[in-house]
């Protein structure tokens, strides 16, 4: 495998009782890039993210992160090696402030071997790491308890306990899903900048005009298969994914 690529999906397959879920799945990711995963409700967009990190088994397929075959491992030693996800349904610890939701992350043996032993205050570097993500430090957002903060900051805030792993690339499950559009203006830099920072990403995003501002190539699924892969253009030039996603009519959202 090429030092290039970062993540190999080969030939994944799942079934939930007599449903195929995610039907003989293979893709491959290189260092830096942003993959979009598209799809209709029930394609197995969710159900893929789940077999890569490990909190769903195989039925069958492989998946290798940094050339190094993660198949079976538990999702804490994926986490450990520095592939991060986010989650659609958010958990905080809602009694807590927001800074110290970002505490335990930062004892995981990934945050103390990346910061070499040198991290120091935890508190100032969760505060600081919610700044980076848009947590107004002079607002003292921060130390609001996370169970009070409306729906951007907590999309946000999940996306830092991802930071606080120093990952190498994160899974990010519907991070635009509920928000405002304003909210999504204001998160398309993040993700910008995350790309910048050397930070591989696979978004699974339903808003389709915004994921394309970042992400350059897609794959679609439907009813557990990939029926295309390639450049949004390609993608939408597609008659199956026109069918399968647009009822057979072209999105308006390239246009």
């Amino acid at each position: 495998m090429s030092d290039d690529i970062i993540l190999k999906v080969e030939n994944v397959s799942k079934s939930f009782g007599g449903v195929k879920a995610v039907d003989n799945i293979s893709f491959t990711l290189r260092r830096g890039e942003v993959l979009g995963i598209i799809g209709p409700n029930g394609s197995g967009k969710t159900t893929i993210i789940n077999l890569i990190t490990g909190f769903v088994e195989k039925d069958s397929g492989k998946v290798y992160y940094k050339g190094e075959d993660i198949s079976e491992w538990q999702p804490h030693k994926i986490a450990d090696v520095g592939l991060a996800r986010t989650f659609q349904a958010m958990r905080p610890y809602p009694t807590l402030p927001a800074y110290k939701n970002i505490i335990p992350p930062l004892y995981s043996p990934r945050a103390r071997r990346s910061a070499r032993g040198k991290l120091g205050d935890r508190s100032a570097v969760a505060i600081d790491l919610l700044e980076e993500v848009g947590f107004e430090r002079d607002a003292r957002v921060p130390y609001k308890l996370a169970g009070a903060l409306p729906l951007g900051y907590l999309k946000r805030l999940e996306l830092c306990r991802c930071l606080a792993l120093m990952p190498e690339m994160i899974i990010c499950d519907e991070v635009f899903s509920g928000l405002s559009m304003s909210e999504i203006v204001s998160m398309v830099p993040l993700m910008e900048k995350l790309q910048r920072d050397g930070i591989t990403l696979i978004m699974v995003e339903h808003r389709l005009r915004e994921l394309f501002k970042i992400a350059k190539k897609a794959i679609v699924l439907n009813f557990g298969e990939k029926i295309a892969e390639g450049s949004p253009d390609e993608i939408f030039n597609d008659p199956k994914v026109k069918e399968a996603y647009f009822g057979g009519e072209d999105s308006y959202v390239f246009k």
